[in-house]
């Protein structure tokens, strides 16, 4: 119950004390009823100011004071201190979170632009003391997979120095020019965290603000540990499917065991290796360049067109930049009878690595899909294709090793 008095809209005093209905009844002067947000409310009309006083010092552990109910202060992206990682275009694209170069869709294939569209990857950063942080958001439309649910579709996840702390979804009633306001914290200690916000995995969205309290400071988030990012180009699982929300994405996981920045160029059934997307890929200065891609190939023919000229195009804009190629993960079909295109994909790749580590190329490695997520894991799958949230963990365990060794990174796992 409140003690004041509302305004002329019956809503809730912004400067009024919470107390008991039974306080409330045994407080001179009480004057009548009124409801807010559903709730019954008393309102004390007049009472002597040492009844007041004896009332709010009986009763401080249950007070509101009107510190709580001040309006957020909300902040709009783009702007410093609060930074936009994962995203190379997000300057050049005038702030829209895409993924690919907003001038040259005209380049890409219709689906491939699509996906773009999609922020896999992305992620807002910053540090901050606010007591309460909440964000708007507007969707295009609802959920709508079937092998992933909302929160891995629409997601965007909340990190607090490391810990999974909460997801915002597109609702059913999702449309442009809707927006959606969600609340991950309030009335928390004042204390310096670091947060990281994770975009959705297969849905378009505006991030219209960032909610924080009035006093809150916000400051640059930490460094990473190398100043480039991890690079990853592939097909629906570099994209992200099927994991149960964005902070799940192998990548993403990966990034927190390595404290390193990524970009990931997944496109769900559309990773196909065409020279567009191999342009896009060397375009982005890369600590290391992570090609996953092979399964969206319809032949073993197909992918041999495309995988070699591939890392050309690679090597010949970063002829030093370690490049790390990843064999196909085991389908769970698999397990019952072989699959010759899957093996075929897997022997061009080994050839392919063989042949260039042969003529001197001293910055290529291979990893085997299988050693990642293999027949003794079938459980890592939820479709028997895409990796769930153990296989990403065993695919991201699987990466950390060799990338930490093979940039000469401390392991921190």
């Amino acid at each position: 119950m409140f003690v004041g008095r509302p305004d002329a809209s019956g809503r809730q005093p912004s400067g009024g004390v919470l107390i008991n209905r039974a306080a409330a009844r045994s407080v001179d002067g009480l004057a009548g009823a009124w409801k807010c947000g559903g709730m019954a409310g008393i309102v004390v009309g007049t009472m002597t100011a040492k009844t007041l006083a004896l009332t709010i010092l009986l009763l401080a552990p249950l007070s509101l004071f009107g510190a709580e109910n001040a309006p957020l202060r909300w902040i709009t992206l783009p702007g410093p201190p609060v930074q936009v990682n994962g995203l190379p275009w997000y300057s050049e694209n005038g702030g829209d979170l895409f993924r690919l170069p907003a001038q040259l869709k005209d380049t890409f294939r219709p689906p491939v632009w699509d996906l773009a569209k999609d922020p896999s990857g992305g992620r807002i950063r910053f540090r901050t003391n606010s007591s309460v942080l909440a964000i708007r958001l507007e969707y295009p439309k609802p959920p709508d997979m079937a092998n992933m649910h909302a929160f891995g579709q629409t997601g965007v996840d909340l990190y607090a120095d490391g810990v999974y702390r909460g997801t915002a979804i597109a609702t059913r009633d999702a449309q442009p020019g809707k927006t959606l306001e969600h609340t991950y914290f309030q009335d928390q200690p004042r204390l310096d965290r670091e947060i990281t916000l994770y975009l959705p995995l297969y849905m378009p969205v505006k991030v219209l603000g960032i909610g924080l309290d009035p006093d809150a400071q916000v400051r640059p988030a930490k460094p990473f540990a190398a100043a480039t990012p991890l690079v990853f180009y592939g097909t629906s699982i570099t994209q992200g499917g099927c994991a149960s929300r964005p902070g799940m994405s192998y990548q993403a996981i990966l990034g927190r065991m390595l404290n390193l920045d990524f970009v990931n160029l997944g496109f769900s059934g559309n990773g196909r290796g065409e020279p567009e997307l191999a342009h896009a890929v060397a375009n982005i200065n890369a600590l290391c360049y992570v090609l996953d891609f092979a399964q969206n190939n319809p032949t073993v023919e197909s992918l041999a067109q495309v995988y070699a000229p591939f890392l050309d195009v690679l090597r010949t804009a970063h002829p030093e930049t370690p490049v790390l190629v990843v064999t196909p993960i085991y389908a769970a079909h698999e397990s019952w009878s072989r699959d010759a295109r899957l093996e075929g994909m897997r022997e061009l790749i080994r050839r392919e690595a063989a042949r260039r580590i042969a003529a001197g190329d001293r910055h290529i490695e291979i990893v085997e899909g299988t050693d990642l997520l293999g027949p003794s894991r079938g459980d890592g799958l939820v479709d028997g294709t895409h990796p769930n949230d153990l296989g990403f963990q065993w695919m991201a365990e699987g990466l950390a090793g060799r990338l930490a060794k093979m940039l000469g990174l401390p392991d921190e796992r």
